[in-house]
């Protein structure tokens, strides 16, 4: 499968890691306060939320090629053969299990990855967080990833049923009840060891490569340190690592993906 269908992931770095400017000013809040875990946690519903729902149309497509190549045989193809049987209407099949599914996970990802990252970093101190820091936003990342699919799991479940399988109902409200009666709650949590599968390593990936990704680009490229940056300079900055962060993560994703459709 080409790597363009997780252009979603590269879409949710850059609007995520947006929140690390916004955070990093002196006047929004302490570092490991309440608050600041709390405005992380909502920066991630918006933009999980917002940039998955954004391209289900691209996501529908690529979990049909997945499931069923033979009728979908490339992107185009899979747009065109949508369009004739379904509609428009038919794009935006799983919008609603993506938005309040990926909502629920940014939350718990980027809530918990901070979390995570100052309880660590007490345990090992000052100096070796500094020291091991990639270790720490590595085992950081893991740790929120591994809750934050939990809460996505019933909503994904819901949404490939309704995207991939012929007759299904096309809403959410018809779903959860179907799968329900039809399989108890593990109906939702069977697609939980193949999330764990592709976000835990793409988590890991994000983050890491976004913190390492600032710190190369502020050292090498930006000609000044970063507190001498304007916000907007800071901003692009995180555009550019964010975006860089996006390839890097989709890569190591993409091939349990597969299993998840």
């Amino acid at each position: 499968m080409s790597l363009q269908f997780n252009s979603k992931q590269r879409c949710e770095c850059i609007f995520n890691n947006l929140k690390s400017s916004v955070l990093s000013a002196p006047e929004s809040c302490a570092f490991g306060s309440n608050k600041y875990f709390a405005l992380c946690g909502l920066g991630g519903i918006l933009s999980c939320g917002i940039t998955h729902t954004m391209v289900v149309p691209l996501d529908l497509v690529k979990c049909r090629i997945q499931v069923d190549p033979a009728k979908y045989k490339s992107v185009f193809h899979g747009f065109k053969v949508t369009l004739k049987e379904d509609g428009m209407k038919g794009l935006a099949k799983g919008w609603a299990p993506t938005f309040f599914g990926y909502s629920l996970q940014g939350l718990c990802k980027f809530g918990l990855y901070e979390v995570f990252k100052v309880y660590y970093s007490n345990i090992l101190g000052e100096e070796n967080s500094y020291i091991y820091r990639t270790w720490l936003y590595l085992a950081a990342s893991a740790s929120a990833e591994f809750f934050a699919d939990i809460a996505l799991s019933p909503m994904e479940s819901a949404k490939v049923r309704i995207q991939t399988q012929p007759g299904f109902v096309s809403t959410l409200r018809e779903a959860l009840p179907i799968i329900y009666n039809a399989e108890g709650m593990n109906g939702f949590y069977k697609s939980l060891v193949p999330l764990w599968m592709r976000q835990i390593p793409y988590t890991m990936m994000k983050f890491a490569c976004f913190e390492k990704t600032i710190e190369l680009l502020y050292k090498y490229v930006v000609p000044k340190p970063r507190s001498e940056c304007t916000k907007g300079e800071q901003l692009v900055v995180t555009f550019a690592a964010g975006y860089i962060a996006g390839v890097f993560c989709a890569i190591v994703s993409h091939p349990a993906d597969t299993v998840v459709s």
